[in-house]
């Protein structure tokens, strides 16, 4: 991808060598102090129960909601940190793809008479704070509707590459784009209704929406990637078969036969490897914005 030389962001938050933390003001104590209170009355026993649901579904996530809960506030401790050359330069990188996207949904909001609001790409290591609670680097990057920022640290990039098969800067770039996807969907609220959609649903139902939404953001990446090929000749030869293979690599089917469980299609939240690799392709052969509506096709089919 040629992307030296390029516009590099001005909405990039580098939080790298910040150690994220949670302090509460004395929350823990004053819940001590008011435990026999709350066990004895029926809200005291639900909020206990939503807490236990909490602290541990954090876990398994790897999303640290307790803040939220105890309605405490988040610190970052500052650090002197100082990244290598190879990282500065991936840090360089993804505030040019992040511009290129700024560029793109500008012209595409413009052109459906909407204005667009550019999002802030969070730069962290380890762990981070965001409105949607505390995050671990494993989670991988997200996207958080309630700051509508994303958040990356940059030695997923290697994960990418090593651990998942899908080397190439361009693989790295449809990630970025994927997660701007999602802001977009945001603003145009397909997420809201998502959420409302799936409220009282089966699981398995919910599922289903989910992998909607997101091969749909797979479709948006797809949009960005064909305008910075026909509108910026930004590709290079290969690159599209970089982000096809990214896109290929972290499909639902295929991360569960690489942790060696059976593949069961209603526990799918993002798509198979096949499914993903078309919605992308869509996106970028017909550069329409029209053709990503994974909500009326059949993303299953």
């Amino acid at each position: 991808m040629r992307w030296k030389g390029g516009r590099r962001s001005s909405n990039v938050d580098d939080r790298r060598g910040e150690s994220a933390g949670y302090t509460s003001a004395g929350a823990a104590p004053v819940l001590l102090r008011f435990l026999p209170a709350l066990i004895r009355t029926k809200i005291g026993r639900t909020f206990l129960i939503v807490g236990v649901v909490v602290v541990f579904g954090s876990r398994f996530l790897g999303i640290d909601l307790l803040p939220l809960l105890l309605g405490g506030s988040v610190a970052t401790a500052p650090s002197q940190y100082t990244p290598s050359e190879q990282e500065q330069e991936l840090a360089d990188f993804t505030a040019v793809v992040l511009a290129d996207t700024e560029d793109t949904w500008n012209a595409i909001f413009i052109s459906q008479g909407l204005q667009y609001v550019e999002p802030t790409l969070v730069l962290f290591s380890g762990r981070v704070n965001s409105a949607c609670g505390q995050a671990s680097s494993a989670v991988g990057p997200f996207y958080c509707p309630g700051d509508q920022q994303l958040y990356i640290d940059l030695s997923f990039f290697a994960d990418l590459a090593n651990r998942h098969g899908a080397p190439g800067d361009f693989a790295q770039a449809y990630v970025v784009a994927h997660e701007i996807g999602h802001h977009v969907q945001t603003l145009l609220g397909i997420s809201q209704k998502v959420r409302a959609a799936g409220q009282g649903r089966s699981e398995a139902q919910v599922n289903a929406l989910s992998v909607r939404q997101e091969l749909q953001a797979d479709c948006f990446a797809g949009l960005w990637g064909h305008a910075a090929k026909v509108d910026r000749d930004l590709l290079d030869e290969g690159d599209l078969e970089e982000a096809l293979q990214a896109a290929s690599a972290i499909g639902d089917d295929r991360l569960q036969r690489e942790a060696g469980r059976r593949v069961v299609p209603d526990s799918f939240t993002h798509g198979t490897s096949k499914q993903r690799v078309a919605w992308f392709r869509r996106g970028f052969d017909s550069g329409d914005f029209a053709a990503c509506d994974t909500f009326a096709d059949n993303p299953r089919g």
